[in-house]
């Protein structure tokens, strides 16, 4: 017989992983290898029932308690018992696990005895320029969305008639189905072949949904995208998803942001940056110089002296937090632009200037290579 494995390694948890964990683990797994969801599988219904069993032991503070200190063999003959796994008793109702997980059990999204569903959130791409990224904006937005058919009201039926309890489940959508495994009777419910999980039949279906009772449209919307927001962010529209089933609430509409990059300001979350050129004459001299920032064109001075590369900070000209009043900083890099293509007149201008400061600058330069001259020997 071949050996057990250990039932965290089963469920791909760490030994002091939290009962959170260890029930999304089993949750994440039993929706992979469910039977309804891999029908006539063979390995997958061999890895379901393995993965009950492990659950079944750490889902329980007693169990797993038992299993830490002894392993497999506290549920052996003479330990907990063949009858350790009650997977039919009460307590630990997989029906019940698997509809609360899954939205009313496997194929047909019905909640269990047709109770309220929630609709499917809908995925969109929304492109803004910068400018709408940082001062907000309206934009509108095209989408296809799952609702009720206006034709027959939701119903399936065709218009005069209507749809009949499913004889088989009495309308709940489910049946209790009981299996026999290496553990004993393991009891889950199913959804109902008979009505697909509706609790209804439908014998002459709407010809606009074709019994389904939900139609896809293209929907329009104007949407508010707010101040600050930035590339690869997120925005939720509240009950704009597919339409809810039973009486359950709409999904919502996610629109994934895209931002187009600008031609003169860097964004890093609400801080911008931009580089500005500027003559050799405005650096030494200092000078009012005109920069760009989000509320248009303003003059800043520059002290004398400033040398290429050095940023100025101007606090609180960023971008506006989203949902707050305060804002990021603006930083402005200068660029010292040396002058191409010279007339003769303005080398020699050049050339007298130079001359005025003698040999400070050939000084200078010696200064420096002198912290080099045992590399240079």
């Amino acid at each position: 017989m071949a050996e057990k494995r250990d039932y965290y390694e089963v469920l791909g948890v760490t030994k002091n992983a939290s009962a959170s964990d260890i029930k999304k683990a089993y949750y994440k797994l039993a929706k992979q290898y469910h039977p309804d969801v891999n029908p006539g599988n063979a390995e997958a219904e061999k890895k379901f029932k393995e993965i009950n069993e492990a659950y079944a032991v750490l889902s329980d503070e007693d169990k797993k308690a038992k299993y830490d200190q002894y392993g497999h063999a506290a549920f052996e003959q003479g330990g907990a018992g063949a009858g350790g796994f009650d997977f039919g008793g009460a307590g630990f109702d997989f029906g019940d696990i698997f509809s609360s997980f899954f939205g009313g059990g496997f194929g047909g999204g019905q909640s269990r005895r047709g109770g309220p569903v929630r609709g499917d959130d809908i995925y969109a791409r929304i492109t803004l320029t910068f400018e709408e990224a940082v001062h907000g904006c309206k934009k509108e937005v095209s989408f296809g969305r799952v609702q009720k058919c206006a034709t027959c009201g939701g119903s399936g039926a065709k218009k005069g008639t209507s749809a009949e309890t499913c004889k088989k489940c009495g309308g709940s959508g489910q049946v209790r189905v009981q299996q026999r495994t290496a553990f004993g009777m393991m009891q889950s419910m199913r959804t109902c072949d008979e009505c697909r999980g509706s609790g209804k039949i439908i014998k002459e279906p709407c010809t606009n949904c074709r019994g389904t009772g939900y139609v896809k449209i293209t929907k329009k919307i104007e949407v508010t995208i707010p101040a600050g927001i930035d590339n690869g962010q997120n925005l939720s529209i509240g009950g704009q998803g597919n339409e809810g089933r039973g009486g359950g609430p709409s999904g919502d509409l996610i629109l994934a942001v895209s931002v187009k990059p600008h031609a003169v300001f860097e964004r890093d979350g609400f801080d911008i940056y931009c580089e500005v050129p500027i003559t050799y004459w405005e650096a030494a001299l200092g000078a009012e110089i005109e920069i760009p920032t989000l509320e248009g064109r303003e003059k800043y001075t520059i002290p004398e002296g400033t040398q290429t590369d050095t940023t100025f900070t101007l606090r609180g000209r960023g971008i506006t937090r989203v949902g707050s009043s305060t804002r990021g900083n603006l930083y402005i890099t200068v660029r010292v632009e040396v002058p191409k293509n010279l007339s003769g007149e303005q080398r020699k201008l050049l050339a007298d200037y130079a001359a005025t400061f003698g040999d400070k600058v050939t000084s200078k330069r010696e200064s420096f290579f002198k912290k080099f001259s045992d590399f240079f020997k």
